[in-house]
């Protein structure tokens, strides 16, 4: 591989990792309220990335376009999860604008909610980092899509090794940088207001990619009943 098509392939993971997205928005979601806990969810994110990657590498992308039922399987079982999260984003969202609405939305006079008891703990946010990156199997034909024009045929060892590694490097720096920055005081003062709006955008995109994966997954398995 040349230095030309490295460039390229960070270009557009770095771009990749900064479009909307449920991985996204669950990061930001977590980083306005608790700096720890948008680094355990971003751990989470990694390590699901980290199983997408390596899966493409070694070619999951060719078996899951030969075997379009293992895809739409596993795209009915993530939209339904994301849709349950994003619902219940939404429902927790809805009730914090209640309050909110009670208080006369005055940062000073509401209660800041307690991290641990709107977020869970660092290991449940960091499952939950996991299980909503593997909820979209798309992200190995997003990977084989740039991986594959700018990777031998078949790749040494060492190199699918230094990719995967390179990709997931690249793409925890990204997130970290992001959740260091929104997650400092002064931005999270900034968007404490609208944090309940923030999390009903949230809800809204997990349940509508979520129904997507839902509607996707479903059809696939319909035409090869």
């Amino acid at each position: 591989m040349t230095w030309g098509a490295l460039g390229t392939l960070i270009l557009l993971n770095v771009v990749g990792s900064l479009s909307p997205g449920p991985d996204t928005f669950f990061m930001l979601r977590l980083a306005t309220r608790s700096r720890a806990h948008a680094l355990a969810g971003m751990a989470g994110i990694i390590t699901g990335l980290a199983v997408w990657v390596s899966l493409t590498v070694v070619g999951a992308a060719a078996l899951l376009s030969s075997y379009p039922s293992i895809l739409g399987l596993i795209q009915v079982v993530g939209g339904s999860y994301l849709c349950s999260m994003g619902v219940r984003m939404g429902t927790s969202a809805w009730a914090e604008l209640t309050r909110a609405r009670a208080f006369g939305f005055g940062e000073g006079a509401r209660p800041v909610p307690d991290a641990h008891g709107s977020l869970g703990t660092l290991r449940q946010v960091y499952r939950q980092g996991v299980a909503t990156n593997l909820s979209n199997p798309k992200v190995v034909m997003y990977f084989a899509a740039i991986l594959a024009p700018l990777m031998p045929a078949h790749p040494r060892p060492l190199l699918a090794i230094g990719l995967t590694l390179l990709i997931l490097v690249q793409t925890a720096a990204v997130f970290g940088t992001l959740c260091l920055v929104v997650s400092t005081e002064r931005v999270r003062k900034a968007v404490l207001r609208a944090g309940p709006v923030f999390d009903l955008i949230a809800g809204v995109v997990f349940t509508g990619v979520g129904a997507t994966l839902l509607v996707e997954g479903a059809e696939y398995l319909l035409r090869l009943w």
